[in-house]
């Protein structure tokens, strides 16, 4: 009997990997887009004040951030604020682990650890001109006044929900759309970038 034939796992934007590669725009006005396949990302519900979340920041290494639009990062483990009782772990490590060592870390108490990691992928936008391309379509105010590393909302760019995080002062963002919108916003994104290949308008 023949062995079973296993799919490769394929991410939802491996068919545009070289559309967002020549899109990239070098210079002063200089932009790029790549998605970052596979991240894994782990919902986290706990009341804020409970001997369990003490037990899931220990093992994160981290406090949970307690503000809207708040991270914590602590090695390969990163918070992100969802709401008062609601938090996205994205992890540089592999997903099974991290799900066992936060579901020990509730142990039984009122809460949820569960596995979203299919649910969204990641997309990094950078780039000297990357805020004037995501200000074409997100209503948040990006100014550095409003809006600087280490913040993560809740918003749209585009019509796409997108959790937006800036990771630097480049600026680098990471957009983490769900995976059935993930192809309608990278050409989105796309298209907003290509302005900024031509000279700048005085």
């Amino acid at each position: 009997m023949a062995e079973p034939t296993i799919a490769a796992r394929t991410s939802p934007l491996a068919h545009l990997e070289e559309l967002m590669r020549a899109a990239t725009v070098t210079g002063a006005r200089g932009v790029a887009l790549a998605e970052w396949p596979f991240v894994t990302m782990v919902n986290v519900r706990v009341d804020p004040g409970s001997a369990a979340a003490g037990r899931i920041e220990k093992t994160l290494g981290a406090p949970l951030p307690r503000e809207c639009g708040r991270i914590s990062a602590y090695g390969p483990h990163t918070a992100v604020w969802l709401g008062p009782d609601e938090w996205l772990v994205l992890s540089q490590t592999e997903v099974a682990p991290v799900v066992a060592e936060l579901t020990e870390a509730l142990a039984g108490d009122p809460g949820s650890v569960v596995d979203v990691s299919a649910n969204r992928t990641t997309l990094e936008l950078g780039g000297p001109a990357a805020r004037q391309v995501l200000e074409k379509g997100c209503p948040l105010d990006l100014h550095p006044r409003a809006f600087g590393p280490g913040r993560a909302v809740s918003t749209t760019v585009g019509p796409v929900p997108v959790l937006l995080w800036q990771v630097n002062e480049a600026p680098t963002y990471r957009l983490f759309p769900r995976a059935s919108f993930a192809d309608y916003l990278a050409r989105w994104l796309v298209d907003a970038m290509s302005e900024y290949r031509g000279p700048q308008v005085p």
